[in-house]
Order: structure tokens, then sequence, then C-alpha cells
């Protein structure tokens, strides 16, 4: 596979056997404590490998920190982090490079194996699919809020729990179902929603439909929206706004989240409609607690989203 269909990941096929799936994400922090820091920046790294369906191995650490701005306590905490949730995902450590940089950033280089005949990339999607998210929206609008004081801790909390939290469990669900279950994945990251789901519908030929009121957001999220928007959230409308139609028709609060950069997000799954129901159940199972947010139709003239509140 090739960057033509903007997948997660690559993968790079032997003549025989399991494929090599690969990929890299790093960032700045997005949180104070640095020890959680490491954590959400090696979940955000693996999710790529779990959104293609493949199965994390190995990582490479790659981090830079200014020199004498950050104390060595506090690096070893970043590191520290990074590595319990590496080890939380059967990932071994193999190294890594570090610079010194005028931005703190760290993220990892990750390696996974993964089955030639079950890839999930963003080009398969189907007229007739049903979309699931599997995590709220409101990341980048809370760690927004969160950097020049507007929000509680505790009212972050749980926006901080979901990044620290694996797509493990999800990705595992869909490899337990059916071949043909799952026509097409990705994982929502810095384009959010709208951004990600534009790139599934270009990619596989199609519009999404997407039933605004039925996507998930942090609680409190919505209420702080209009006033820490990101760069990259008002990059996002800027940039996949045109093949998006119904903007009009949603609150401007809810359409900011569905542009929202979301660091360490949910899957987003587009599921053959016969398969829904069992394709639910499997999630619900395995503790994942994912929503249907719309369906894939046949592809419009310019419109690659299509938003109905």
């Amino acid at each position: 596979m090739d960057f033509r269909n903007s997948d997660d990941a690559g993968v790079y096929q032997w003549e025989s056997g399991p494929a090599l799936v690969q990929t890299v994400d790093f960032f700045a922090p997005i949180v104070d404590d640095p020890y959680t820091y490491g954590q959400i920046a090696a979940a955000n790294a693996i999710s790529d490998i779990y959104a293609m369906g493949g199965r994390p191995l190995t990582a490479l650490a790659i981090a830079g920190f200014p020199k004498g701005a950050i104390d060595r306590p506090a690096i070893r905490a970043i590191f520290r982090g990074g590595l319990d949730k590496l080890r939380e995902a059967d990932v071994a450590l193999l190294g890594g490079h570090t610079v010194q940089d005028q931005e703190i950033k760290f993220g990892y280089a990750v390696t996974g194996s993964i089955d030639p005949a079950r890839i999930l990339s963003r080009a398969g999607a189907r007229p007739g699919d049903v979309l699931f998210l599997t995590k709220p929206l409101g990341t980048g609008v809370i760690a927004t809020a969160l950097k020049f004081e507007r929000i509680s801790a505790a009212a972050a909390a749980p926006a901080i729990e979901a990044m620290l939290t694996l797509n493990r469990a999800a990705a595992e669900a869909l490899q337990r179902l059916p071949a043909g279950a799952v026509h097409a994945c990705t994982d929502i990251t810095g384009f959010g929603l709208i951004g990600h789901g534009t790139e599934v519908a270009a990619a596989s030929g199609v519009t999404l439909l997407i039933e605004t009121s039925s996507v998930p957001v942090f609680a409190g999220a919505l209420d702080i929206a209009s006033r820490n928007r990101s760069g990259g959230l008002t990059t996002n409308e800027e940039y996949y706004g045109p093949g998006v139609r119904g903007a009009g028709r949603v609150h401007p609060d809810r359409l900011s989240v569905l542009y929202d950069p979301q660091t360490s997000g949910g899957l987003l799954i587009s599921a053959a409609r016969e398969s829904a129901d069992r394709v639910a159940a499997e999630l619900k199972a395995a503790g994942v607690s994912a929503a249907r947010i719309g369906e894939v139709r046949d592809p419009e003239l310019s419109v690659r989203v299509d938003l109905r509140s």
C-alpha cells in the first residue's frame, strides 16, 4: 500500500506470511503532567497500527527537548510514561533518538504485523455501510482550555482518560469478526472527525452522512468550544469545509467539535449494514462504547461529508 489513500500506516508485504505495518507520530505536550504526556504520546502513535487492523510489535522513541529548559526528572517521567503504555500494549521498545529542539516533542515510530487479507484501509467504505465511532470528541478543545486554565482538572479528566486508553480492545474486537464485516477503518486524530471522514470518503469514492446529534462529545466540550479553538481546528475547517454540506444546519459549537483535532482519538468504522448489529455487539462485549453516527451513501459531486442535525 502507498500514500494515495492517505492511510494511517504503510504496509510492506513479504513474499509469504504476514506483512509489516509501520507508522510514526509525535507531538508537543498537551497536558502538564510529564508521565501522562508520555502515555498519551505512546497510545496515539500505536493507534495507527490498530486502525489498519494490525498488531503493534516494536517501537523507536523520537524526542526533542530544549537545552536547559526542562529538568531530568521530567524527561525521565515522559519516557517512563511512554514505556509503561508500550508495555500495556505488549510493544517492545528497541531504542530511539533524542535531539535538542526549541519545543518539547515526543512520540514513537511503531512497527507491527498485519494479515494482508485483513487490512482495514480507508478506501474500503461502501454505500449502505453503517458508521461507528468508538470515543467521544473534544480532546483538542479541552486540551486548549487546560493550557489557558479555562477548565478544571476534574472537568478535563474524562478526556484525558480517553486519550490514555488504547484502541486495542476495539481493534481486537474487529479482528474477531468475519472477514468483510468491516469494510474500512481509521482513527480520529489531527484532522478531526470531518477531516478523517473526508479522507475515507475520498479514498472510497463515497459520501459520508453524519448524524451530528448522534456523535458523542465529552461533557462540557460544547460549552467551551467557542473560546478554545486551536489553530488546527481553524485549519481543518478551512481545508475540509468546501467538501462539507449542511454545516449551516449545525450549531457552531458542535460544528467546531466536529473539526476539532483529536489526540489518541477513537476509531471511525465503516461496517457492512448486514453486520452492523454484530459489530456493535462485539465492540460492547469488548468494553468499547461505540456510537452509530451515520452511514455511507453513494457519491455526490463535490460532497465528501453530509451533515444532518
